[in-house]
């Protein structure tokens, strides 16, 4: 299996990631050490990689994905 290395994050970033997160699970009133927490973050990893790199894109790009 190989793993895919990304770019290293910085304090922004984990801010950007940080907040945007919070809000999503906020509105949803979801615990961030929940199950759907934990895959909201993994999501947002992912998000933030792929280019949704400010915290309404980001946010954005939370509301439209579907969780399962």
């Amino acid at each position: 299996m190989s793993m895919m290395v990304s770019a290293p994050l910085y304090a922004d970033d984990i801010d950007v990631l940080a907040n945007a997160l919070f809000a999503w699970c906020a509105e949803r009133s979801i615990k961030l050490q929940s199950q759907e927490g934990l895959s909201a973050a993994n999501v947002a990893i992912n998000l933030y990689d792929a280019g949704y790199q400010t915290q309404d894109r980001l946010l954005g790009a939370l509301h439209d994905h579907e969780f399962h």
